[in-house]
């Protein structure tokens, strides 16, 4: 085969993914577990197995950990451990979704070692590590968190044109499948080791939840920026937050021909409206990051 000399390598990447685990632990009667799909890039001098068909700078890639269950710390152990046992390798990229599993409640109480999915909101993590300066950027993540609420959500007063057709309204359901994003502010692994991700975790979570239930919403957008604002105050550790808030919309079904008003004050049946829909994104940072 002819080999075109004007055609070079620009940059690339290799490793393992769709990695799926469970990882039980036992405490005595309690066990608990936990479901990871990971995904493990690699980068350095790995030209050469693409270009000279040289398989030789190809590694493979395992780890033994105790922190699954703590995604960014097990994310963390991965890159350290590629950096530290490959030379040729200058950057390590993980990929983490931790699957939802909820104790069941059994007579009253948690039992003891059986679980259930109960909604299909997923963690993630992202961590990326370079061997030079040993820098590493996390990025954590809420998944998949659908979300409704029947009133305390308006929108009304916005721009209008020859071919607007949406009507103001002052009472609506608010629908939305949350997926939000948060930085670390830094990037020493000394640092990062010591970060408690699943108390921020828990938090970010919460407030997404409070605030989307509590807040009279006078339109996506603002009540996103809260729960921004909030987690930002709260967290000293994170840098960034974003947001992606499609709207779920649920639309009056016409009932006239019923003689019945469905509008109005006096909606009360609804039609799930797949698409199009509204896309409600931003990123909130703080004036003194460096991000």
């Amino acid at each position: 085969m002819t080999v075109n000399s004007n055609v070079y390598l620009k940059h690339a990447r290799y490793g393992k993914d769709l990695v799926r685990l469970l990882r039980v632990y036992k405490e005595g009667d309690v066990q608990h577990c936990t479901e990871l799909t990971v995904r493990l890039l690699l980068e350095g001098d790995i030209e050469t197995s693409y270009t000279k068909a040289d398989n030789s700078v190809v590694v493979a890639t395992a780890k033994k950990s105790d922190n699954v269950d703590n995604i960014e710390l097990f994310g963390q152990e991965i890159t350290k451990h590629v950096l530290k046992q490959y030379a040729h390798i200058s950057g390590a990229f993980v990929d983490i979704i931790k699957h939802k599993w909820t104790r069941m409640i059994v007579d009253g109480k948690p039992h003891n070692h059986s679980f259930l999915r109960d909604g299909e909101d997923i963690q993630t993590t992202s961590v990326h590590h370079y061997r030079v300066g040993n820098k590493i950027h996390i990025t954590s993540g809420l998944q998949k968190l659908l979300v409704l609420k029947t009133t305390g959500s308006a929108f009304h007063g916005f721009y209008k044109d020859e071919y607007t057709t949406l009507v103001e309204t002052w009472d609506r359901i608010f629908s939305t499948s949350v997926d939000a994003k948060w930085t670390f502010s830094s990037q020493s692994p000394d640092v990062l080791s010591k970060i408690d991700y699943k108390k921020i975790h828990a938090g970010v979570r919460q407030i997404t939840c409070d605030t989307f239930a509590k807040d009279d919403s006078a339109s996506v957008q603002a009540t996103l920026y809260l729960m921004q604002q909030q987690i930002l105050t709260k967290y000293p550790e994170v840098a960034e937050v974003s947001y992606a808030l499609p709207n779920k919309h649920y639309v009056g079904i016409d009932l006239s021909k019923f003689n019945i008003d469905n509008t109005g004050k006096n909606t009360s049946l609804y039609y799930p409206q797949a698409d199009p829909s509204g896309l409600i994104t931003a990123v909130a940072g703080r004036k003194d990051s460096k991000l």
